[in-house]
């Protein structure tokens, strides 16, 4: 029977080599540092050393975890895969020496020093083998046909027959076919396309491919983009000939498949340690802002019960990370306008209260977003949240808009810290697209980081957008 998730099924295969190799490196390093201090096992039983060395192996599984070693094995040559390992266990192998020596220096100082050494180089060289033996059972099976990659087919005149051509005689993986979308030679203009995009969007939505492979012969650059966009929509792993580089640079991730180079469109943006990080990070800061500032808060609430008739928060709808609406806060700032509508605030806008444009100037308005972020809407960093009608609209104008949606809105970002702007109109808007799409195309915990500090000095500054 084959096996349908190509991207689920060779982690399992991966998990069980390396539960496998690293139950086997403990067994030898017990034996190792058994006659390296001339000491019994005891007061290990054999039960005993099954035991910890399941548990000890289940600890570097989640370590390779949080490290992305779980994620699709063919986005990595054996080579750099062993390197990724290698270092991985070198730093959380440090990190453990240090708590047993923090937790019984005497057990530290009677264990011989290349011990460390020689448990670094058994759990990196048992892994790394396999990981090459899972390697070569996942080709097997691909080869036998009881494992393949779904994938729909985009493209147009001689490039489409030749990837259609290169994924039928793949050897090294099987790929199911599970529809082909062509698209004319020359552009047919705007209605056909639209109406090409439709129907890849229907099919994307009908099978749910695992990936989308995409050559067009002569690319229209519109085009092409709207193609990508579908794909990433969807949760497709986007495919693309080289040819198409130069249009969709800064965007990707180079692989080597069925006998030529393919660019892998976006990849999987945070490694799950950076994902785990960001969101404790979050939490963390969060709860000490509203705790500890709690009677400012207070004093600011009654500061705009004070100001004007009217709730002391302003809600309102948001597009959060995959589409998801929710209910963004802030201290009102202004006047109720039951009139207002979904509309951008204009500069030396006359609803603004006196108490409100000190909000504003100060960005405290924008406090009670930290209630948003513990609830997992929003993150301290991302793009700006923007309201639903403008999500749709910019999404139907601009192709690619959506890939903001691709993480949580934030309530500073990299637009805040390095535009100058102020203005809130619509040309403004649509140039922070190119902020947004730089900080998910470089998207890091460090990167955050940075932008946490940057914020810390615009808002001492008094500049940018924070």
């Amino acid at each position: 029977m084959g096996i349908s998730r190509v991207m689920v099924q060779p982690r399992w295969i991966q998990a069980a080599f390396d539960l496998l190799a690293l139950v086997c490196s403990f067994a030898v390093f017990l034996l190792v540092r058994t006659v390296a201090i001339s000491e019994p096992l005891a007061p290990f039983t054999v039960s005993d050393a099954i035991l910890v060395g399941v548990v000890v192996a289940l600890m570097w599984m989640a370590v390779f975890w949080l490290a992305g070693l779980y994620r699709n094995y063919y986005v990595r040559s054996p080579f750099e895969e062993a390197f990724v390992v290698m270092r991985t266990v070198f730093v959380w192998s440090v990190l453990f020496y240090l708590l047993i020596y923090i937790d019984s220096p005497e057990h530290y100082q009677n264990s011989p020093r290349y011990i460390f050494i020689v448990y670094w180089l058994l759990v990196s060289a048992s892994v790394t083998s396999g990981r090459l033996a899972a390697r070569i059972l996942q080709q097997r099976l691909f080869q036998s046909g009881r494992m393949s990659i779904t994938t729909v087919v985009v493209g147009s005149g001689y490039a489409l027959k030749h990837l259609q051509s290169a994924i039928a005689h793949s050897k090294r993986y099987r790929y199911k076919v599970l529809d082909v979308v062509e698209y004319p030679l020359f552009s047919q203009g705007k209605q056909q396309s639209a109406a090409l995009t439709v129907q890849l969007r229907s099919t994307l939505e009908n099978h749910r491919p695992e990936e989308l492979h995409i050559s067009m012969e002569k690319p229209d650059h519109d085009e092409l983009l709207a193609v990508v966009a579908e794909g990433s929509n969807a949760g497709c792993n986007v495919m693309i000939v080289p040819d198409m580089y130069a249009i969709v640079s800064g965007q990707t991730r180079t692989q080597f498949r069925y006998g030529s180079e393919l660019i892998h469109v976006n990849p999987e943006l945070m490694k799950p340690w950076e994902e785990a990080a960001k969101r404790i990070t979050d939490i963390t800061i969060s709860l000490l802002i509203l705790l500890i500032g709690l009677p400012v808060w207070m004093l600011l609430a009654i500061g705009v019960r004070l100001s004007s008739r009217g709730p002391v928060f302003f809600m309102q709808k948001r597009v959060g990370r995959h589409g998801h609406i929710f209910t963004m806060l802030k201290f009102r700032s202004m006047v109720v306008d039951e009139n207002r509508g979904e509309t951008w605030t204009a500069h030396n806008d006359p609803r603004v209260t006196r108490f409100g444009w000190l909000l504003r100037k100060t960005h405290l308005d924008e406090v009670p977003q930290f209630l948003n972020v513990l609830r997992g809407e929003m993150s301290l960093v991302g793009p700006r949240p923007e309201q639903p009608a403008y999500v749709e609209r910019f999404s139907k104008e601009i192709p690619y808009y959506k890939r903001r949606l691709k993480v949580k809105p934030g309530i500073t970002g990299w637009w805040q810290v390095k535009a100058k702007s102020n203005d809130e109109s619509r040309e403004e808007i649509e140039s922070r697209l190119r902020y947004d799409f730089y900080y998910i195309e470089n998207l890091s915990f460090m990167l955050d980081i940075e932008i946490l500090v940057r914020t810390v000095f615009v808002l001492v500054s008094g500049h940018g957008r924070a």
